[in-house]
C-alpha cells in the first residue's frame, strides 16, 4: 500500500487465513482483482481508533462487489493496534470495507471484528494517514459511505481532497522477498 497526499509511505501487510479464513481469502482475492485498489480512498479516519477503507473508487468496481456480502469468521484474534478487520453493519455483512486498528481496540472483538491480517511494517506510514476529517456524514464532518458508493472518487476528491489513498498494491507470496 502507498498512501499519503503529497508524500508517499509503504507498509506491509501479512495476512494470516488461520485467524480469519473467510476474511484473508477475501482480502486476497481483493488483491488480485485489477483496478480494485486504485485510488482507494481512507475515508474514515478517526485519531485513537482505526482508518477505515475499501469503497470501490468507480461505480464498475462497485457493481461487481455489490451484494457479494460474506459470512463471519469467529474472532480468533483481538483487535490490536495494526491489526486489519473487515468493517460490517451486522451478521454476515461484510463486503469489501475494512479498516486498521490505529490503537488496541479490544472493545470491537465481542462485536464480531475479526482480524484477518497485520501491519508489519510501516505503522509509522499508518499513523501519518490524515485523519481531519473524522468520523463520516451525518454524525461527523467526514464523506457520506452512500455518497461514495454511488459517486465514487469524483465526490471524494471533490468535497475531500486531503484523504489518504492507495496508490497500488502488490501481492509477494515469497517474504524473503520484502
Amino acid at each position: 500500500f502507498n498512501s499519503l497526499p503529497k508524500k508517499t509511505g509503504t507498509f506491509i501487510v501479512d495476512v494470516h487465513p488461520d485467524w480469519a479464513p473467510l476474511g484473508a481469502e477475501r482480502f486476497l482475492e481483493l488483491v488480485d482483482t485489477q483496478g480494485f485498489w486504485k485510488g482507494i480512498r481512507f475515508f474514515r479516519v478517526i485519531s485513537g481508533f482505526m482508518a477505515q477503507f475499501g469503497i470501490p473508487t468507480t461505480l464498475e468496481v462497485a457493481a461487481v462487489w455489490k451484494g457479494k456480502t460474506l459470512k463471519d469468521d469467529e474472532v480468533l484474534q483481538s483487535n490490536k493496534r495494526g491489526f486489519i478487520s473487515f468493517a460490517t453493519s451486522g451478521k454476515d455483512s461484510r463486503t469489501t470495507q475494512m479498516f486498521i486498528n490505529l490503537v488496541d481496540n479490544a472493545n470491537l472483538d465481542g462485536m464480531g471484528f475479526s482480524p484477518f491480517a497485520e501491519v508489519v511494517s510501516g505503522m509509522e506510514v499508518v499513523d501519518q494517514i490524515f485523519s481531519g476529517y473524522g468520523e463520516g456524514a451525518p454524525q461527523g464532518k467526514g464523506p457520506a459511505q452512500q455518497r461514495i458508493q454511488t459517486e465514487g472518487n469524483r465526490y471524494l476528491k471533490k468535497d475531500f481532497p486531503k484523504l489518504s489513498y492507495v496508490k497500488s498494491v502488490t501481492r509477494v507470496e515469497d517474504k524473503s522477498e520484502l
